[in-house]
């Protein structure tokens, strides 16, 4: 889920970024919690349900 959440914030960073040519506050805080997604992803590993 973590994963998943991590690849949506980035692509509308870089559609933010990129495509509308915005910079500010929101577009760094999305980077900023893909960021901690991936790193969360990666500290818990998968769990079995």
């Amino acid at each position: 889920m973590f994963l998943i959440l991590a690849i949506v914030l980035v692509v509308l960073w870089l559609g933010g970024f990129f495509l509308l040519h915005v910079s500010g506050f929101l577009i760094h805080l999305l980077i900023l919690f893909a960021v901690i997604s991936v790193i969360m992803h990666f500290i818990s590993g998968r769990r079995n349900a």
